[in-house]
């Protein structure tokens, strides 16, 4: 079963690297020099903590997290 959940990737001035999260798994992200670098890395963090949820029997949240781009309503 392969999860889609919404990844956030923006440079951090405080941290001077890029920085990916995603908000529907708790505390996974990753961080690194270049875009391409951290979207591998926090495909592989988002791998390990679904596989860690599946062994530990913790709840696995359905992809919910949208940015405010895709929450506009068409006004008829």
């Amino acid at each position: 079963m392969q999860h889609h959940d919404h990844i956030d990737l923006f440079w951090s001035d405080e941290d001077a690297c890029w920085i990916a999260d995603v908000p529907d798994l708790k505390f996974c992200s990753a961080h690194g020099d270049r875009p391409e670098e951290v979207l591998a890395e926090v495909r592989i963090a988002m791998q390990a903590w679904l596989e860690s949820a599946r062994e530990h029997g913790d709840p696995i949240p359905e992809p919910r997290y949208r940015p405010a781009i895709y929450a506009t309503r068409w006004v008829a």
